[in-house]
Formats: structure tokens, C-alpha cells, sequence
């Protein structure tokens, strides 16, 4: 079914609260998404669609043909063309835009690997950062991502456009007390023997290059300003920092920044018996 908006109706207005206010987002369960490479990894990741929007009368490329030719969604929506270009967030409207049904909180419903690495932030106040820690938590194969708190919205159309279509392929889960994270953290020490958690500090403490960080873990990753919360170090099994340059005038990386290093270096680290395997074969 396809419906044409042509004013400002009840119909557009929940289209534009979907792009601006968070609280509308979660009242409908639903979130906007627009770029061709979010929009292509929904579909292979097998995430829902309420809607598909374009302009009406506009010609098509084949890629958005075939969106709406095969992607199941409740209805679709002809707008106006100045309507389309309006919701468009880019400077040449894209020609499909996308209302996307958000998926449950729930971490049980995470597929976990058998060694898995599952990154935690802590109340992050800035949308490009955990976009970018999203992007970095698909690159360098992080299990899941669990947000914490008080923090800026997970859907928020910023975020989604910043992780560059690893939204949609990283698992992420919104805790909202101190509770679930205690609990999460006793249920993987008990299905995954070994399990530790690191928690990450620009102070200075044991490098992140000296930490055994082979095995199951949880990484937590601290506030933007305020780092970790008190209880979060305190569930800790080791605090680790990236040691800078005795010349530099930085005391700390950006926080996305500082996540990536130290997922790259326990993905390092995991390859290491894999590489001295292909030496001694060699």
C-alpha cells in the first residue's frame, strides 16, 4: 500500500518527530533512517520496516526499484517533493528514506561467540562518538555494545549516520541502571570460565599492551568527562590506559578514539596464536 502526503499533515509531522524527538521515537517504536548504506545493511541484517518514503513522480534508480519491490513494510509513502527534500538530511535528497521498528533491550537475545568481547559505554554524551564506537565495535569484531545511563540516544539519526552502517550490524543494548550490569557481569563469569572485565582510565595504570586480554572479557568505556562511574571500576578485574607519547601535550585520546585502539589491540592480541602458527608452519 502507498499513501501521498502532500501538506504538513499528522502523517509528516510524525516523520519529522521521528528525526528530532527521542521520546516520540520510543513512544512508536520507531526510528529514521536515510543513506544507501544504512539503509542496505537494515535488509541484510534483517531488521524490520515500517516504511519506505520518496518523492513523488521522481525517477527511481533500479537500487531503490528493487527496495520497494522486495522489502516488506507495513506502508509506503509518495511525499511531495519539497516534503522529501525537507526530511532529507543531505544536501542532494536522497531518493528513499526509511522508518526502521527498533528491536528489544534485551542482551539474552545476543548471540554471543565462544570467546566473546562485548564493549560497554558508559552515559556517552556525544552522538558522533558512539556512532564511531559502533563502526569501530563492527570493524574489530565486538560481540555486542552495551550503552549505559543517562545518554544520548541510541536511534538518534546522528548516530546511525556517523556508524556508517554498523548500526545495524552491531548488537547494542541500553542498560539503565547499575543493576544489569552487575548482573550481566555474573552471569558471563558463570558460562564463560576465565571471563574478565577491564575497565579503561586516562590515568595512568597497567598499559593496555601488558594486559592479557586474550580471553572473554568485558571492556568498559568511560563518560566523555567523567570517565567510569565509581562502581563500574569497582567491578573491574583490572584498569587499563594507553600510555602517550613522553613528548606529546595529550594527557588522553578522544574516548571513540581511545576504544578503538584498545579493541584493536585485544583483537591483536587474540591473533596472536594464529600468527605464530602461520611463522612456525612457514
Amino acid at each position: 500500500m502507498v499513501k501521498k502526503v502532500y501538506s504538513k499533515n499528522a502523517q509528516y509531522q510524525k516523520f519529522e518527530v521521528l528525526q528530532t524527538n527521542r521520546n516520540k521515537r520510543y513512544k512508536y517504536g520507531e526510528f529514521f533512517v536515510e543513506g544507501v548504506r544504512n539503509i542496505n545493511e537494515a535488509i541484510a541484517n534483517k531488521w524490520k520496516f515500517s516504511s519506505l518514503l520518496y518523492a513523488d513522480g521522481a525517477k527511481l534508480s533500479r537500487w531503490a526499484q528493487d527496495v520497494l519491490a522486495h522489502v516488506k513494510t507495513d506502508c509506503n509513502f509518495a511525499l511531495a517533493p519539497h516534503l522529501m527534500q525537507e526530511l532529507s538530511r543531505k544536501d542532494d535528497t536522497s531518493e528513499l528514506l526509511a522508518v526502521v521498528k527498533m528491536r528489544d533491550d534485551s542482551f539474552d537475545s545476543v548471540p554471543l561467540s565462544e570467546n566473546p568481547l562485548i564493549v560497554l559505554f558508559d552515559r556517552p554524551s556525544n552522538r558522533g562518538n558512539l556512532g564511531t564506537l559502533i563502526r569501530s565495535c563492527d570493524a574489530l569484531g565486538a560481540d555486542a555494545l552495551i550503552v549505559t545511563g543517562h545518554a544520548v540516544d541510541l536511534y538518534d539519526p546522528d548516530v546511525i549516520t556517523s556508524g556508517m552502517g554498523s548500526f545495524f550490524n552491531v548488537p547494542a543494548v541500553r542498560f539503565s541502571d547499575n543493576a544489569q550490569v552487575e548482573a550481566l557481569i555474573a552471569g558471563m563469569r558463570a558460562r564463560y570460565p576465565g571471563f574478565r572485565v577491564v575497565a579503561t582510565t586516562a590515568h595512568k595504570k597497567t598499559p593496555i599492551y601488558e594486559e592479557p586480554l586474550s580471553g572473554p572479557c568485558l571492556v568498559m568505556i568511560g563518560n566523555e568527562t567523567e570517565g567510569l562511574c565509581k562502581s563500574f571500576y569497582e567491578l573491574s578485574d583490572t584498569m587499563v590506559s594507553i600510555p602517550m607519547a613522553a613528548s606529546s601535550s595529550a594527557s588522553s585520546f578522544n574516548v571513540s578514539c581511545a576504544a578503538t585502539v584498545i579493541l584493536y589491540e585485544i583483537t591483536r592480541q587474540r591473533a596472536m596464536p594464529a600468527c605464530k602458527s602461520r611463522q612456525t608452519d612457514a
